[in-house]
């Protein structure tokens, strides 16, 4: 048996949100006109936790780019942000890593985003000033393990993909020394934005089940939070 299940596309869209039965948290979009369909997907607490990584991501390295804040201001903003993003990210996916048994992935990303903040900070206290200079490959190398370990425990090819993407993106950032900050963002934003917009190949993981199998992840839900 193949560790991954190549006959499931690397990637694909998502189905109609009206293929897809409600579950606790789940977001539903189906705009329309008349009956001309506009759009109509659906995000999971896992897209959710993607999309608010996504924002965060942006914002701080967009911030680093064109605001002229100091070095201070900025680990400050960039710390608090990334908290943020740990806080929202256990919330949201806490429940179906543990259904899954997936929890050691979901401590694996808090652990390198908080080497990540420690790392950062401490380089700004300590006057490390060649640590300071190479953050974005820091980011994007903590970012690419983590979408490797992702991709070792969901079995997925498009995980270890998007971290070798990663890793590719801190070779490039010579090329592009003068937007090495927005470069990165752009990288790690996109990448987890892409995932809360397609169905990836671990299918069946986190919340990408056909309607019957959604059902019976309700029932399951249900005998664990005695709803």
């Amino acid at each position: 048996m193949s560790f991954f299940n190549t006959e499931v596309p690397l990637f694909s869209r998502k189905p109609s949100a009206d293929a897809i039965v409600q579950t606790p948290g789940l977001w539903r979009i189906h705009w329309k006109i008349g009956n001309r369909v506009l759009w109509s997907s659906f995000y999971t607490r896992h897209d959710q936790a993607c999309i608010l990584w996504g924002l965060l991501t942006a914002g701080i390295f967009a911030i680093a780019q064109f605001l002229p804040l100091s070095w201070t201001i900025q680990a400050i903003f960039a710390s608090l942000m990334t908290l943020l993003g740990v806080g929202g990210m256990i919330g949201l996916t806490w429940y179906f890593a543990k259904v899954e048994r997936l929890n050691w992935v979901l401590y694996s990303w808090i652990a390198l985003m908080l080497i990540g903040i420690s790392i950062t900070d401490l380089a700004l206290l300590q006057h490390w000033g060649q640590v300071l200079l190479n953050v974005c490959p820091l980011w994007l190398g903590l970012s690419g393990i983590g979408y490797a370990v992702t991709g070792i425990g969901m079995r997925s090819r498009m995980f270890l993909l998007l971290g070798v993407l990663h890793l590719i993106a801190i070779w490039l950032l010579p090329l592009v020394a003068p937007w090495q900050q927005i470069t990165t963002g752009f990288v790690i934003s996109f990448s987890v934005l892409l995932m809360a917009e397609l169905q990836w190949d671990a299918n069946g993981v986190c919340g990408y089940q056909t309607a019957s199998q959604e059902a019976n992840l309700v029932a399951v839900d249900s005998l664990v939070t005695g709803v």
